[in-house]
């Protein structure tokens, strides 16, 4: 049996690593660490607290660390009075130390998982975490990957990083996937009211990542091996991705035909069995329904298998910003005014309302499309005060906010809203916008309509 990585000590029977940690979680005595402090690690160390863990957070973002430890929240949706309540009694820490990875008992993975630019799973920050806690592994651990990713990815990359230093996982350390299931500024559902998948390859692993989890969510739902739990949490929003791709086409036949998709939809609803709701949009936005479908159809290619519905979804509403843009210029034009030149409000910059998440927001691509036709697209949003780099588009980042006012909605030729946030006074954007495309039909929710308020 292996030795911990800088330990230097015989690694415990068998028996006693399983059974020590099992005890430690039973009486709330597991420190539990979580790796990326994001928008699925920050909500999912306020449930470990809630249940009466401590916690040991850890982020490579400098000024987040350091606003963590102040008390301060570093995201609109997330409530920051747990957090401070936890730093006073010293129960939460973070830090970008990751030497310190030794200490939590259990360490929770939520890093990021992108695609690069041809479309392949990107699974760097993955490997890099993996090295890092591999580099100060100790035995009794319980390691568990958050991060959505394709099925294998536990068991062919975590796994054989963690054992390169001679522990076995299953019988030093453990090993656990369960995939996170966050809808950010969704109040009705928070981190510990959803049931969590939990898959691992041994039973050792997976009746302590059961037990971690039953302490901190509703229910556990244990499946059989990692990569089933890895294919559950794809399937999960592989099934958003082709319904919204399905309404997001009907709904350019619909235009076509004269008749409006809302209204197909809402009356559709009324049917109370064998119908279930999507609503079109701009495109997609964050970290799930535009990347994880493509996990999968890469992961398929391995196996020789088309993953045609998936990809086919994926080009549906990937090209929807380009039809938004497209309704936009030639909205424009009829006006009298030449779209190149103009001035373009976009409304809403996150990717759903109610929220601060820029990730893969369609906004940012339709910021893009508009002045690669020449116009000036400006944006409000509540949320947003100042746009944040990001991969895809750096030359949008420092960007502000312009204030949401009658002179702000008369000096633009158009106003598009791409994210129908709560909050924002749609009466005063109907009473001065000369032009407004409307993604969300959120005018129409208002009871707000007129010759210059369009659906796109």
């Amino acid at each position: 049996m292996g030795q911990g990585m800088g330990q230097g000590t015989e690694t415990p029977p068998i028996e006693s690593c399983e059974a020590g940690l099992a005890e430690k979680l039973a009486a709330r005595r597991a420190r539990i660490g979580i790796v990326g402090l994001g928008y699925v690690g920050l909500p999912l160390a306020l449930a470990a607290l809630r249940a009466g863990f401590p916690v040991l957070g850890f982020d490579t973002n400098p000024e987040r660390v350091a606003a963590l430890n102040r008390g301060a929240g570093t995201f609109h949706h997330i409530p920051g009075e747990a957090l401070a309540e936890a730093l006073r009694t010293g129960t939460f820490a973070a830090t970008g130390d990751m030497a310190r990875l030794a200490e939590p008992d259990a360490v929770l993975i939520c890093v990021p998982t992108p695609l690069t630019r041809h479309r392949e799973p990107d699974l760097s920050y993955v490997e890099a975490t993996a090295r890092a806690i591999a580099a100060a592994l100790r035995p009794g651990q319980l390691v568990v990957l958050e991060s959505t990713t394709y099925p294998g990815t536990t068991a062919e990359v975590m796994r054989p990083i963690l054992e390169a230093g001679g522990l076995a996982v299953g019988a030093d350390v453990f090993l656990a996937y369960s995939p996170e299931r966050e809808d950010p500024g969704n109040a009705a559902f928070s981190t510990a009211e959803i049931p969590k998948v939990v898959g691992a390859d041994d039973p050792a692993s997976r009746r302590l990542a059961s037990a971690l989890y039953g302490a901190l969510t509703i229910a556990t739902v244990p499946v059989s091996t990692a990569a089933t739990a890895e294919a559950v949490k794809l399937t999960e929003n592989i099934f958003r991705s082709v319904n919204i791709a399905l309404v997001n086409e009907l709904k350019l036949v619909y235009d076509a035909m004269g008749i409006d998709v809302w209204e197909v939809i809402q009356a559709a609803s009324t049917k109370p069995f064998g119908f279930m709701p999507f609503y079109p949009g701009p495109g997609l936005g964050g970290h799930c329904i535009p990347i994880d479908p493509f996990y999968l159809a890469w992961k398929a290619r391995e196996f020789d298998v088309p993953a045609r519905f998936i990809e086919l979804a994926g080009e549906v509403n990937t090209r929807m910003p380009y039809h938004v843009v497209e309704r936009l210029a030639a909205s424009v034009d009829r006006t009298g005014r030449p779209f190149s030149g103009s001035r373009i409000l976009v409304l809403g910059l996150a990717y759903k309302r109610n929220i601060d998440d820029t990730r893969e927001s369609p906004s940012l691509r339709l910021m893009r499309l508009i002045e690669a036709r020449g116009a000036r697209a400006l944006y409000h949003d509540p949320l947003v005060p100042v746009l944040p780099p990001t991969r895809e588009h750096p030359e949008l980042a420092g960007r502000g906010s312009e204030p949401l006012t009658a002179e702000t909605l008369a000096g633009v030729d158009a106003v598009l809203i791409a994210t129908d946030h709560d909050g924002v006074d749609y009466a005063l954007v109907a009473a001065h916008a000369r032009l407004v495309v409307d993604t969300r039909n959120v005018m129409a929710r208002h009871g707000l309509g007129g010759p210059g308020i369009l659906k796109a």
